[in-house]
């Protein structure tokens, strides 16, 4: 089989393919003959040395692939060879063939492709866990989401919009007319506007009910005093750590200086909430990641949600996946295929 690992820490150029032995699945497990695998944030921090979940390296990195079954370990029932399927991986993703157990396994939605499929898991679970299974979003919220045009934020703005609730989204300007027509009420233009004195503006000093924050650093404090009361701000990714294509351990320092400290008794006289997300570190409730997946493939197959995907690069060129995807340009999903 062929993997894209990363050998050391470094910029994208340090990816390698290299030639492994195919894996043989063990009791419980099936081998995917992988199509395409999803690339995200995390990959980027875990090959720049900044993100403390990731495997020590060298690694091969990935959480999300779609493809065909082509081999099924022992006791494995329920499942056929040939059979097109999506599924979570604890890294490993970048490969053209990988092991999984079948419980992590589900099907593809009729008529969407490989690449469609892999853009779903790790985005549409995320968006779905903050604003569904956490937030409850509802008809009259308005919703505040950070990046919107990246694979969590056009997640969570269809879900949204499937639940009657108001986006308020910051983008670079180039998206802002396609954010539009995909149903954001309101855009910003985080390099030129102070999203927070957006906000207000909108909002008549309100503020907003729910937001969604993978920025971090300075971000964080700013999200939080946009919130109305009985707001709830989730964090779930810190993409300033990384701005540039390699790692600066200072600018990494001072991002991290830059977050607030959320103390409990403001968060009772304000009444607002704060919450983390990381689905890296929910693999001990597998049952309820399923669960949200399987809910979200089945709105997919109805059409009231849909994978947005940016662009795709085979394996060997995940160097340019990594760049693409960090330069701030994609709008959706970046997936490698193979």
């Amino acid at each position: 089989m062929r993997q894209v690992w990363i050998p050391r820490i470094g910029g994208p150029e340090v990816l390698q393919l290299r030639e492994a032995a195919d894996p043989e699945p063990k009791r419980g497990e099936v081998r995917i003959r992988v199509r395409a695998a999803g690339v995200n944030f995390a990959d980027i921090l875990a090959r720049m040395g900044l993100y403390p979940d990731a495997p020590r390296l060298p690694a091969v990195v990935g959480y999300e692939v779609a493809g065909e079954v082509d081999r099924l370990g022992p006791e494995v029932e329920g499942l056929d060879v040939g059979q097109r399927v999506v599924a979570l991986t604890r890294f490993g993703g970048y490969s053209d063939q990988i092991c999984v157990s079948a419980k992590q396994l589900l099907p593809v939605p009729e008529g969407r492709s490989f690449v469609e499929a892999a853009a779903i898991p790790v985005n549409y679970i995320t968006a779905w866990t903050m604003l569904v299974h956490l937030g409850h979003v509802q008809a009259g919220d308005r919703v505040l989401v950070h990046a919107c045009a990246g694979g969590v934020g056009l997640a969570a703005v269809q879900i949204c919009r499937t639940r009657g609730a108001e986006v308020i989204g910051t983008a670079s300007a180039s998206k802002h007319e396609r954010l539009r027509q995909m149903g954001v009420a309101h855009c910003i233009d985080y390099r030129t506007q102070d999203f927070e004195r957006e906000v207000m503006r909108i909002t008549g000093d309100v503020g907003v009910s729910v937001i969604l924050d993978a920025v971090g650093g300075e971000s964080f404090r700013k999200s939080y005093r946009c919130l109305e009361h009985l707001g709830r701000l989730y964090l779930f990714g810190v993409s300033s750590l990384a701005p540039g294509r390699k790692r600066s351990v200072v600018h990494a320092v001072r991002a991290l200086l830059r977050m607030p400290r959320f103390k409990p008794v403001d968060l009772m006289q304000q009444n607002r909430g704060v919450q983390g997300v990381n689905i890296g570190h929910l693999w001990h409730r597998a049952e309820l990641m399923q669960g949200m997946l399987r809910r979200i493939l089945e709105q997919v197959q109805e059409g009231t949600l849909s994978p947005v995907v940016d662009s795709t690069f085979p394996l060997e060129q995940a160097a340019q996946a990594h760049e693409h995807l960090q330069s701030r340009s994609s709008f959706g999903k970046v997936v490698l295929t193979a």
